[in-house]
This record gives C-alpha cells, sequence and structure tokens, in this order.
C-alpha cells in the first residue's frame, strides 16, 4: 500500500535551521495556552515576514510540484506541547471559520509538520478513517496508522484532507495525563492552500513572537497497524 505520508530529512540548510529553532527556543512558552488558534498567513506573492515564512518558502521549493500546484500561500502556527499531556485531538485540517459559518469542510491542499527537536514518544500518526467523536481523543474506529518520528529538520507530509494526531510520551492514544517531562515537543505546522482561510492574519497582524523576526537582533532581550517512517 502506498504511504499516506511523506519524509524529507534535512529540509532545510544547516544554518538556516539552526536559527529557526534558536528562534522558537527564544519564543518558550509565550502564548502556549491556546497556541493552536493563533495561526498565521502568508501569502507567497509576498516576500517573508518572519523566519518561518522564509522556512515555508524553503519547503514548498523541496515538496514534490505535483502536490502543490494549486497552492496560493500557508497557513502556518507553532506546534508546542509535552506528550505527557497531549491536548489535540484526531481531527482533520479545515477552514475553522468557514465551517463554523457554514458547516461546509474545507481543507488545505497539503498539511504539513517541520519538526524542530526529538521528544519523548510524539509520534504523528496519519490515517484516512475520519475522527470519531466517541473515542477518546476522537481517534478513529481503526488504528490503521501511517506514524512519523519527530526528529530535528525533518519534515512531514501528506493530503490535507486526511486525519491525523499525535501520540503520547508512550505513544500510546492520548489519554490520562503522563509524568511531566521537562521539554516541549517543538515543531511548525505549514498547511498549503489554494486560496486564503477565512480571517485568518498575517504575522504582522497578529502582533505576536517578535522572536521569529528575521530583523530581530540576537542577544536582545527574550520574550516571556502501524507503518513507522
Amino acid at each position: 500500500m502506498k504511504p499516506l505520508v511523506g519524509v524529507i530529512d534535512e529540509v532545510l540548510p544547516s544554518a538556516g535551521f539552526r536559527r529557526l529553532l534558536r528562534a522558537v527556543r527564544q519564543v518558550g512558552e509565550e502564548r502556549l495556552r491556546g497556541g493552536y488558534q493563533l495561526t498565521c498567513w502568508y501569502d507567497f506573492a509576498s516576500p517573508p515576514s518572519c523566519l518561518v515564512e522564509q522556512a515555508a518558502r524553503v519547503v514548498r521549493a523541496r515538496l514534490p510540484p505535483s502536490s502543490i500546484r494549486r497552492v496560493r500561500g500557508v497557513e502556518w502556527w507553532l506546534s508546542r506541547m509535552r506528550t505527557s499531556r497531549v491536548q489535540v485531538d484526531f481531527h482533520r485540517d479545515r477552514d475553522n471559520a468557514l465551517f463554523d459559518e457554514t458547516g461546509v469542510e474545507k481543507n488545505p491542499v497539503l498539511s504539513t509538520v517541520l519538526y524542530l527537536n526529538r521528544c519523548t514518544g510524539g509520534l504523528l500518526a496519519v490515517t484516512a478513517d475520519p475522527p470519531n467523536p466517541d473515542n477518546p481523543a476522537l481517534a478513529p474506529d481503526r488504528h490503521d496508522f501511517d506514524l512519523v518520528e519527530p526528529r530535528p529538520n525533518r519534515l512531514a507530509f501528506f493530503d490535507g484532507r486526511l486525519t491525523h494526531g499525535v501520540l503520547d510520551a508512550r505513544n500510546h492514544l492520548p489519554g490520562a495525563w503522563l509524568p511531566r517531562e521537562r521539554t516541549l515537543r517543538l515543531a511548525i505546522a505549514i498547511n498549503f492552500w489554494a486560496s486564503r482561510p477565512r480571517g485568518v492574519p498575517r504575522y504582522a497582524e497578529r502582533g505576536i513572537f517578535p522572536a521569529l523576526d528575521p530583523g530581530r537582533r540576537r542577544g536582545g532581550p527574550q520574550p516571556p497497524g502501524a507503518r513507522a517512517r
């Protein structure tokens, strides 16, 4: 069976990856709670306004051209979590504002995750089966997942219509909280869209995470049945 998930290791040049990793570490736990709602839009017709958008342009060049033929830009956000307390259910990426207003589920062309570090557990689990709201973490009934291990500078990419979630520190479906680990699982979600999702602002309009600003001077004040790949 054809894998559901593609993987590109060393997706960014080493110097660019190190700079991005330093910046995300400087962000630390700023706006950690609710961070998944802090998405930003970047149109490829515009110059990048932050380090993530610089990385998105490199990622676009590394992806199979056939997978992003219709793409206009990306919606991105910082994915920071402790795998002992995964608070993201299984889901399909979508235009949330459109869904809330009309009930229509519009998905990105391609969903991608750029990993910045290793972590305890925290495998990405991807499946074609739908989420089930009757199950813990909305997990699908069948656990027939393609799995991706987080590694620094690794990109996972898959069809934006697929269901996905994050396994806990023991690589089980999230449930009861586990002993708290020190470090965060650091990644950046970069979803490629044919048209801009409703109501998603640009990075400059958000006014968040100044550490991601490429013009910020270093040393300045810091803001507060699986198929494994």
